[in-house]
């Protein structure tokens, strides 16, 4: 239940199994459930991936960004995350979702944060708005349960393979 170590925290995933059996049974109908409403894979990705950058999230960051790539997401836009509001390559849409993802994660709203979200909405409907918003808190859960966990990122080779 624990990693090696008098001071290392216990994994959650671990210690309670059915927990994290119910997480991933969530996170499997926020998926099916978004893709549904507006959504495409690698939007929902990029959104994981900046939410797991603002929380320092460096497990999810690196199964997230392997994932994107994976669905066609350019290395350059995944470079320019953190800095994607000056960046001129993301499409308007993108910038949408980007701002859902920061504003899900940033809590309480603020003033800007809640005009992001308005703005995000009109951009990008109800039902898609809705659906960033879902894989944003979704992606936020996973955060926390990892950074908690500590669970470790093993190195990998230029194709993503375990060096």
């Amino acid at each position: 239940m624990m990693h090696s170590g008098d001071d290392a925290l216990p994994y959650m995933d671990k210690a309670l199994p059915d927990a994290w059996k119910a997480a991933g049974a969530f996170a499997a109908v926020v998926s099916k459930e978004t893709a549904k409403h507006g959504l495409t894979l690698a939007e929902s990705e990029i959104v994981k991936v900046r939410v797991s950058q603002l929380n320092g999230c460096v497990f999810c960051l690196d199964l997230h960004s392997r994932q994107a790539r994976k669905l066609g997401v350019p290395q350059q836009k995944l470079d320019l995350l953190p800095a994607w509001r000056e960046a001129t390559l993301f499409s308007s849409r993108e910038t949408a979702l980007l701002a859902v993802a920061e504003a899900a994660t940033e809590l309480p709203l603020s003033e800007n944060s809640k005009a992001d979200l308005l703005a995000a909405r009109n951009a990008l409907g109800e039902e898609t708005f809705v659906s960033a918003e879902w894989v944003a808190a979704s992606i936020n859960l996973f955060n926390r349960i990892s950074i908690l966990s500590e669970h470790p990122v093993r190195a990998r080779d230029a194709d993503g393979n375990l060096a």
